[in-house]
């Protein structure tokens, strides 16, 4: 686990909220406090879709897209003044996360234990901090996953071009 402070909220914001960078995560939950605190469970409720659209795809993941969410928490924020919060807790898409234990062949870690690889954005109204978590099935003394997800996260911002530093 490690924290990430962003240094440019403007880069950042931008590519969270309109860009397509975290577009491979989906998210868990939302908060957001503006003149009112709005909260979203981003667990997908498979019973509003009929059972043809579920069959077609349409609903893959436990959790609803990040790509399908940015745009209600976009219409939450937008305004004249900041909000006093802005919390997301996202989870890479199990594809995503299937590809990057892929990369690290060496290992003795089973990825069956490995349940999510989670980044949690947490914006106080000044800073904005990003925390990594990995998230497991059972206890397990391995901690390759958790050293994986830390480095390729600060990688994945560096590519991107989102100025942070370490905490």
């Amino acid at each position: 686990m490690i924290a990430i402070e962003i240094t440019s909220q403007k880069i950042f914001m931008n590519q969270l909220l309109s860009g397509d960078t975290f577009d491979i995560f989906l998210l868990e939950e939302a908060t957001v406090k503006t003149a009112a605190t709005y909260t979203i469970d981003g667990y997908v409720n498979r019973e509003f879709y009929d059972p043809e659209e579920l069959e077609s795809g349409i609903a893959p993941y436990d959790f609803m897209p990040w790509a399908d969410a940015k745009a209600l928490c976009f219409q939450l924020i937008k305004g004249k003044r900041t909000p006093l919060l802005l919390k997301l807790v996202l989870q890479l898409k199990p594809q995503q996360m299937q590809s990057l234990l892929d990369t690290k062949s060496d290992t003795t870690f089973d990825p069956r234990q490995l349940k999510s690889l989670v980044l949690t954005i947490k914006y106080d109204g000044t800073r904005t901090i990003l925390t990594t978590a990995t998230s497991y099935h059972s206890f397990v003394m391995n901690k390759e996953p958790d050293q994986l997800w830390d480095k390729a996260m600060v990688q994945y911002l560096t590519k991107k071009g989102i100025p942070f530093q370490e905490l």
